[in-house]
């Protein structure tokens, strides 16, 4: 996985941690496929203000994958439910990613 696709990922995980604002910012970037001066020229502010969130914003998602491995620990689980046999059990797992 590319490291765009991997932060998107992250975001997903921990998207709530952030304020409306920075989210803003983050889904115009990477959803919308703006520029840094689209989204400068959307909102009204510096280009510089908007790369610093942003930036901010994807060291903030590797920091709390590190520190909470959740990404990691739901691709375990994926895994291990993918090798269970048992097909109802299976289904019950699936319930928890």
């Amino acid at each position: 996985m590319d490291d765009r696709n991997y932060i998107i990922v992250l975001y997903d995980y921990y998207m709530e941690l952030f304020n409306d604002k920075q989210r803003k910012y983050f889904e115009d970037y990477y959803f919308n496929n703006l520029s840094l001066a689209e989204i400068s020229d959307n909102i009204g502010i510096s280009r510089n203000a908007i790369h610093k969130v942003i930036k901010n914003m994807e060291e903030k998602l590797y920091f709390y994958e590190d520190k909470l491995r959740l990404y990691d620990k739901a691709c375990k689980l994926k895994n291990i439910v993918e090798n269970i046999d048992d097909d109802a059990l299976k289904e019950k797992l699936k319930e928890l990613y």
